[in-house]
Parts: C-alpha cells; sequence; structure tokens
C-alpha cells in the first residue's frame, strides 16, 4: 500500500467516526434457528449497540432463494445502512444465500469473501474453501454475507465488519 492510500484510508475512517452511529439490519438464514434460538442475530445485536450503533430490523426466513431475495429488499427500503446476513453460504443444495445475492448485487466486495476465507483458513484448515461468503452494494445498502456458524459470525465481526463498519457506510454516503 503506498503512502498516499493509507493516509486516505485513515482520513477517511477518522472522518467516518465523526458521523454517529450506524444503522444495521440483521437477516439470519436458516431452516433450522428460531428467534429464541438465534445466537448469532442476539450476538451482532449485543456487539452494535455496545459499540453505539443502531440495529433498525430483523429477519429470520429459510434458506429459499424468494424469501432471502424479499427480506433483502424490505430490510434495504428502511433506515439500514448496512444489512448483515448470516447463513446459507456453504455449498449444499439448501444453500442459497451466495446464489441470490450474486444474481442481485450492484457492485461486488470481493475482499470481504477473500480475507474471510484467508482469515478462516487459519482457524479451519482448507475447509476454508466451501465458504462462499460474499458482499457487495445493493439498493443503498452495503450487505455483507458470512456464514451461520456462531465461530464464523465471530470471526468476520471482529476481524472484518468491525473495523471497517463505520468506514463502509461513510463510503455509502459519499
Amino acid at each position: 500500500m503506498t503512502q498516499r492510500s493509507s493516509i486516505s484510508s485513515s482520513k477517511h475512517k477518522a472522518e467516518a467516526a465523526t458521523r454517529g452511529p450506524v444503522s444495521v439490519a440483521l437477516l439470519t438464514v436458516s431452516d433450522s434457528r428460531t428467534r429464541e434460538t438465534d445466537v448469532n442475530a442476539q450476538y451482532l445485536d449485543k456487539a452494535l449497540r455496545e459499540r453505539g450503533h443502531k440495529v433498525t430490523g430483523y429477519a429470520i426466513i429459510r434458506d429459499d432463494p424468494n424469501q432471502i431475495l424479499e427480506a433483502l429488499t424490505e430490510l434495504v427500503s428502511g433506515p439500514s445502512q448496512v444489512v448483515l446476513i448470516n447463513g446459507g453460504t456453504g455449498i449444499s443444495q439448501r444453500d442459497n444465500t451466495f446464489d441470490v445475492l450474486n444474481r442481485n448485487l450492484e457492485k461486488t466486495l470481493p475482499g470481504f469473501g477473500e480475507l474471510f476465507r484467508l482469515l478462516s483458513y487459519e482457524q479451519i484448515g482448507s475447509a476454508a474453501m466451501l465458504s462462499r461468503a460474499t458482499a457487495g452494494l445493493f439498493g443503498g445498502c452495503v450487505v455483507l454475507s458470512m456464514p451461520g456458524s456462531p465461530n464464523a459470525v465471530k470471526l468476520a465481526w471482529k476481524k472484518l465488519i468491525l473495523p471497517e463498519l463505520e468506514h463502509l457506510a461513510y463510503e455509502m454516503l459519499k
């Protein structure tokens, strides 16, 4: 990274931090979890609120392409700047999140999935290649999609989302 881009990124992050809380919607894609057992949304909700951000929407839906697109469309139509999706990123027949996003994202952020898989590889080895974590822009929001395992959600939150959340929201306002 050049000195200029490092300064620019630091400047953007510093300015983003002054813009106030980020509005975030949570979407869990699961055929087995309920609101009561949705440990990923509970974790993300708590982590966001502890840092002063606002949780502006939540849905838990079955891993069905139509339900995923419908819920995502509804969440981005509200006040959310960012939507965090967990679940449905594997390669089984029932994993549809990546496919829906792949067809509908207006811009992609390939670095999110690449970095997630790199960090996952350090934890779980070659099985990390089975993850189809992805990110991009949809309906004026940043959408970050991660696997549904609690360890994967914590990894994505701590190493990728938390350090860049305000910066991502800031870039959408420019």
